[in-house]
């Protein structure tokens, strides 16, 4: 009788879970996190942070970023990516 072999899948390694800024048209990677709560508090805080400074961004006419999560897979982001900053937007970090 051969012996019983277990593969292990790899699909799921490098999946991630993505905080993402969308402001007007533009789309961008906020954040990444390996699991799902640590994305979903940041998330949350970074609503906060922006409601915060909401009548600002209104009365300058500023597009308000709206920030939800996804999964997302490393290997998929950009040489070049770096985690934005709450209010980095402000700042044309993300467009």
């Amino acid at each position: 009788m051969g012996k019983v072999v277990i593969f292990r899948t790899t699909a799921r390694r490098d999946e991630s879970w993505a905080v993402v800024a969308r402001t007007g048209t533009g789309t961008c990677i906020a954040s990444i996190y390996p699991t799902r709560a640590g994305a979903e508090a940041d998330c949350e805080w970074r609503g906060r942070q922006v409601a915060a400074y909401r009548g600002f961004l209104e009365r300058n006419d500023i597009p308000v970023p709206h920030y939800s999560i996804r999964p997302y897979r490393r290997a998929d982001l950009p040489r070049a990516w770096r985690p934005l900053p709450a209010l980095g937007f402000l700042h044309g970090q993300c467009r």
